[in-house]
């Protein structure tokens, strides 16, 4: 190998394909969480914290 040739990995000398247009959310935008499902999800979500922790069998 020649002394001037620099030592280049030539498959990061290229941009980043972009991304996916799957990754991409297009339509309608989600629903937002009634009043009694946000109260739902935090009395869940206080009781799995208080819970102790059991293991996997």
């Amino acid at each position: 190998m020649s002394s001037t040739q620099r030592d280049v990995d030539h498959a990061l000398a290229y941009p980043e394909p972009p991304a996916s247009p799957l990754w991409h959310r297009h339509g309608a935008k989600a629903r937002p969480l009634t009043d009694a499902q946000q109260r739902r999800n935090r009395e869940l979500l206080d009781l799995a914290q208080r819970k102790p922790r059991t293991r996997a069998a």
